[in-house]
């Protein structure tokens, strides 16, 4: 299994993964041309996808969606409430190829299983992804709201992570955000901070875990090394982390 992160943070999201022949992108925040390029880099050609799933509905995840089953011809699995909050929020265009799931069910591609995790996060109908090849199981878990009961036992039963890093505490307190945006980040449907993504993988336990990239971080109220350090400080040094990039791809993270 490999995984590549075309781009991960609060500007778009876009994820890219490999297993047993089966190719899927999870997410539609950054362009067509972007996704395609950055895939071509990678030895990718984005034609050979053959599904793009939807987490949720607002614009670094979803906004994407109808140029990359036009342009692309890949069908988008989305959930209804998902995609009808979509349609209200972005110019998606023509959809001609929707296949829809309902949150916390899982999908099948070949021999891969697709677990959709519903999650808290302020969206219509929001959920994070498990991949299982039947060998490895990895997670991309962002725009989490908060470690909800049960999340710590999702990420202790897989073998990569990518998980959302979103702020710094202190970096969002003091920054330029008023109130009310300060107040949703850090609500019980907003973000993890850092030390909330370390304190998960505390309690979750790293036996199993081959590595952890962070993402989805934040460009006004974080950087990558404070999400690096909040890991090292509260879990130490035994488990790879690594930071996805706001603006590139992201290789290496395989089995």
């Amino acid at each position: 299994m490999e995984v590549i992160a075309l781009q991960s943070g609060s500007n778009g999201n876009c994820i890219y993964v490999e297993a047993d022949g089966v190719r899927l992108l999870f997410d539609a925040g950054i362009s067509g041309r972007q996704a395609e390029q950055r895939l071509a880099g990678c030895g990718r050609e984005i034609r050979d996808v053959e599904a793009l799933l939807i987490s949720h509905d607002h614009s670094d995840h979803a906004s994407g969606m109808g140029i990359y089953q036009r342009k692309f011809g890949i069908p988008v699995y989305v959930s209804e409430p998902t995609l009808r909050a979509a349609v209200r929020s972005h110019r998606l265009g023509e959809l001609s190829d929707v296949r829809h799931f309902e949150s916390g069910a899982a999908l099948r591609f070949g021999h891969v299983m697709v677990e959709t995790i519903r999650t808290p996060h302020d969206a219509a109908d929001g959920v994070g992804f498990v991949v299982d090849d039947g060998q490895h199981r990895v997670g991309i878990l962002t725009d989490l709201g908060h470690a909800f009961p049960g999340l710590a036992d999702v990420v202790r039963s897989l073998d990569g992570l990518i998980l959302e890093s979103n702020y710094d505490p202190h970096l969002l307190a003091t920054g330029r955000y008023g109130p009310s945006l300060r107040a949703r980040i850090v609500g019980p449907g907003g973000h993890l901070s850092n030390l909330e993504a370390a304190e998960l993988l505390l309690e979750a336990g790293c036996s199993r875990l081959q590595w952890v990239c962070l993402g989805h971080l934040s460009e006004e109220n974080n950087h990558p090394e404070l999400a690096a350090e909040a890991q090292r400080r509260t879990i130490g040094s035994q488990l790879p982390v690594l930071v996805a990039s706001r603006t590139r791809a992201t290789e290496g993270l395989r089995f």
